[in-house]
């Protein structure tokens, strides 16, 4: 089995890219969908559980924060473990606190949101790294880009369809079949991945010394504030999509899923578009993508009471929002050539920073009275703040 996943990889070097690279991808679309279905089943959660609108949205937070805060440590803990094993550990993880988490109450679920945070930041951080030694550097941001697409893929497929299982059960209904999709995504990676993980080779292993030394770049930690500014912005908006579309556009409930999965639908062309400009312009892709994320979140609460207004600049703010990602990674593993382990995970754990700050900033907007669209308004001006960043970097790139 080695032998033949070894020749797999060395196949994507040479052709297309390996079929690791696309089992990775998958798991990731398999987790992922865990974190897009609880926007779409927010009110439904926040009724079920007898808590309010914003303390649903701490489920949120909970998961965010597990990312943030278990991701780096994890990325060091495993620098010397067989990624395979730390794949298929972490999924086990995920499945077994989502599980857990279903059938508690509130206290429970949230603890389980943080648990299964931190198993994703460690499967997160391991496939990054999996992923990129199976190609060629050259080939890095479309291999990123590959797995991360998991996730797009989660906004158009996973968390709408989840939704629309958990309309017709409940809302839990969509969870239990994100534990399924999880441990196929265990078979996954046991059949398709060496069991040595794709170690590197000797000359390129892993050193904490070294790793710890590149996180010092002051150019990584500008890309990460990137990071954080950009998917708050986006996040902000998509996450309290489902209270916005029921309660100000007046959607029937069951097209929701449809339309979080027009974002989605939006966000895979961004994330296709967006890995093609990456490797040779990638701040190209970043502006045009903050940019538009400010005007399209401005519209949005302009149009938000004309369903068909909506329904187009949903689709559009999905492309630009996924338009960055590709971008992200391939500076980020530009910057950090030479020991991208923990700066990849502090890469996913940035993005969940961005993540679990849209609930409190909802939450502080919300609370003192604010319409619900002020959270598109907040999305506008955290992109916007992004912008000088990113100018700074084009300036200061190497």
């Amino acid at each position: 089995m080695a032998a033949a996943s070894t020749e797999t990889a060395r196949s994507g070097r040479s052709g297309s890219l390996p079929i690791g690279v696309y089992l990775l991808g998958f798991s990731l679309f398999a987790m992922g969908s865990a974190e897009f279905l609880l926007a779409g089943v927010l009110p439904a959660v926040a009724t079920d559980l007898d808590v309010t609108l914003s303390s649903a949205g701490f489920l949120i937070t909970a998961f965010a924060l597990g990312v943030v805060l278990g991701g780096p440590p994890f990325a060091v803990l495993s620098l010397h473990w067989p990624r395979r094993t730390a794949l298929v550990a972490t999924q086990g993880l995920f499945a077994a606190s989502i599980a857990a988490g279903l059938l508690g109450d509130y206290p429970v679920l949230l603890v389980s949101r943080a648990i299964a945070g931190i198993a994703y930041a460690g499967f997160f951080a391991v496939a990054s790294v999996t992923a990129i030694s199976l190609v060629t550097p050259d080939r890095n941001a479309r291999a990123s880009g590959v797995v991360v697409s998991g996730l797009s893929v989660a906004m158009v497929a996973g968390g709408p369809a989840g939704t629309l299982l958990s309309h017709f059960t409940d809302w839990r209904g969509g969870f239990w079949a994100v534990v399924v999709l999880t441990v196929a995504g265990i078979v996954g990676c046991l059949l398709g991945l060496p069991a040595g993980g794709a170690v590197p080779e000797a000359a390129a292993r892993p050193s904490v010394s070294r790793e710890l030394a590149t996180m010092r770049k002051p150019l990584l930690w500008g890309m990460y504030a990137i990071t954080v500014l950009t998917t708050a912005a986006y996040m902000i908006t998509f996450n309290y999509l489902a209270p916005m579309l029921t309660d100000i556009t007046a959607i029937p409930e069951v097209w929701v899923p449809a339309i979080l999965a027009l974002f989605g639908v939006g966000a895979f062309l961004g994330l296709s578009v967006g890995g093609r400009v990456a490797d040779r312009r990638p701040h190209l892709a970043l502006l045009t993508g903050a940019v538009a994320i400010v005007g399209l979140s401005v519209v949005l609460a302009v149009v938000i009471q004309q369903a068909w207004a909506v329904v187009a600049t949903v689709f559009l703010l999905g492309v630009a929002a996924f338009v960055l990602n590709p971008a992200i990674y391939g500076r980020v593993f530009a910057i950090a050539a030479d020991a991208p382990t923990l700066a990849g995970a502090t890469t996913v754990s940035a993005f969940q920073l961005g993540i679990s700050t849209t609930p409190v900033l909802a939450a502080a907007a919300l609370t003192r009275g604010a319409a619900l669209t002020s959270v598109c308004v907040i999305g506008a001006v955290l992109a916007a703040v992004a912008v000088p960043v990113i100018l700074l970097d084009r300036a200061r790139r190497t």
